[in-house]
């Protein structure tokens, strides 16, 4: 304890590094005993020495780790998984920027993570070299974690040596007459080995120690048939998995024409969609079925596209409904709120922060366009293209897909008529529209004409939305639809 409050302090541990650091060091005068307690903990190590009766040439005393790679005398400092939102737990790994080895900056990426809600960076808060990566992509990390150890030059704050130093293990070795002390004992367990994170998360499947099995690899690497070998040697497999491969693949051909199950695990926004699907569950829906003449809105289309000069931009119906759906919850905010039913309490949003559903490789995600009523058609167009871009691949930020007050579900982009969704927790409403399909409509007079008719279906919250006031919302969201002249006469 004494020796370690000593390191602890920076001038006295400087002091020790380059005195174990130098190239040769007699210790003469007084004796010294000859034999030597080495202490180590994740940063650095050192040497305390007692009186005797022998008297020896000290040519050096330093440690040659595989998992310290050459890392300076600063320390090694953990790098967990900090919160990345309000209520998330875990994350999914989703790629590695850096190797161990590598040299980082302060700030730089080092991986890139996936929550329920987004896809993160995660970056370095220190300057040193990797020296240990502890997952592979595709792992659910646990938030507070550690993702990877860095070394640093030196230790940021006394309270995060203090807590590497709880860590520290004693080493005891005896050199009886021998006068070189230049290497650690060989059955010595390190911090950690050299080896790749898939041959380390193979041997944490097996329930081994990575430390405990031998490599043949070069340079002491453990590769992935030591710990088979080992796993074999423990009794844990009775055969290699090439031969048990070799097998099954003699065998399945013969055994339902190769067919298997596959267990698949959800992760990022298929979990996200578990969660909130089931706290949909629980809330009184009921719904309301309109159809919507379209043709107003198809020739508005037509204009948009001719008049369209820049050749990134692609106009599409969903913006004029999108701003429309706003024209009538300003006259209609309780379809805009929030329901408290702990308090009993509804909270009426003031900014029209409308989700969009979107189907993306990665599962379903709801990111929202903020503000709409403060937007024209084109921003809404633009903002549109842009979530639509990011969440097809993946690269949506907590922002984007948090804050949404009404969602709406454009199912008819990819079939049906109309659908029968779901509401986003804590929103009360949700609004499913189908395809846009030429029907026959009857006229005034009587006459048959051709009509492009859309079929929409509000899913309301019944516990704060009644059927009157969803039928006079959807009313007046059908005035400006069918007139989206109208629309020019209420915007600000």
């Amino acid at each position: 304890m004494i020796c370690r409050k000593i390191y602890l302090r920076s001038s006295v541990r400087q002091s020790i590094c380059r005195w174990l650091q130098s190239p040769a060091t007699v210790c003469s005068g007084k004796i010294i005993q000859s034999k030597v307690h080495f202490f180590r903990n994740y940063t650095t190590p050192f040497c305390s020495y007692s009186k005797s009766n022998a008297s020896f040439t000290l040519r050096g005393c330093s440690f040659s780790t595989q998992a310290a790679l050459d890392l300076p005398a600063g320390g090694v400092i953990d790098i967990p998984l900090a919160q990345t939102g309000e209520g998330i737990a875990e994350c999914e790994l989703l790629k590695w920027f850096v190797q161990e080895g590598d040299q980082v900056e302060e700030f730089q990426p080092l991986c890139e993570v996936q929550s329920d809600k987004a896809t993160i960076e995660i970056t370095s808060r220190y300057k040193g070299k990797i020296s240990q990566i502890l997952h592979v992509p595709g792992s659910i990390v646990k938030v507070g974690e550690t993702l990877l150890k860095i070394g640093v030059d030196e230790i940021p704050n006394p309270t995060e040596t203090s807590d590497a130093s709880e860590k520290m293990t004693s080493l005891e070795s005896d050199f009886s007459g021998s006068t070189d002390i230049s290497s650690v004992p060989e059955k010595t367990k390190i911090g950690g080995v050299s080896s790749t994170p898939a041959v380390r998360n193979l041997a944490k499947q097996y329930g081994l120690d990575i430390s405990d099995v031998p490599a043949t690899g070069k340079d002491g690497r453990i590769l992935k048939e030591d710990v088979i070998n080992y796993a074999m040697q423990k009794g844990l497999i009775n055969e290699t998995p090439a031969c048990a491969q070799q097998k099954h693949s003699e065998v399945s051909p013969l055994i339902g024409g190769g067919y298997e199950d596959r267990t698949l695990q959800l992760r990022g926004y298929q979990r996200a969609m578990v969660k909130s699907m089931t706290l949909a569950a629980k809330i009184p829906h009921f719904y309301y079925v309109e159809e919507m003449n379209c043709d107003a809105l198809v020739e508005l289309k037509k204009s948009f596209q001719n008049e369209n000069s820049d050749p990134e931009i692609k106009h599409t119906f969903l913006p004029v409904l999108i701003k429309s759906l706003s024209m009538a919850l300003t006259t209609h905010p309780m379809l805009n709120s929030r329901f408290n039913e702990e308090s009993y309490e509804v909270l009426l949003k003031g900014s029209h922060n409308i989700g969009i559903a979107m189907a993306t490789p990665n599962g379903l995600v709801v990111p929202n366009i903020k503000n709409v009523q403060s937007l024209s058609i084109l921003e809404i167009t633009k903002e549109l293209s842009r979530l639509q871009k990011f969440a097809k691949i993946n690269k949506l930020s907590p922002d984007d897909i948090s804050g949404g007050t009404i969602t709406l579900s454009n199912i008819g982009g990819i079939g049906g008529k109309f659908g029968s969704p779901l509401i986003n927790s804590p929103e009360v409403a949700i609004i499913a529209m189908g395809r846009i399909q030429k029907i026959p409509h009857f006229a005034e007079n009587g006459n048959v004409y051709p009509a492009s008719v859309m079929t929409i279906n509000v899913a309301a919250d019944h516990r704060v939305l009644d059927g009157a006031t969803v039928a006079r919302f959807c009313n007046d969201w059908k005035v400006f639809l069918e007139k989206p002249d109208l629309l020019l006469l209420h915007t600000r």
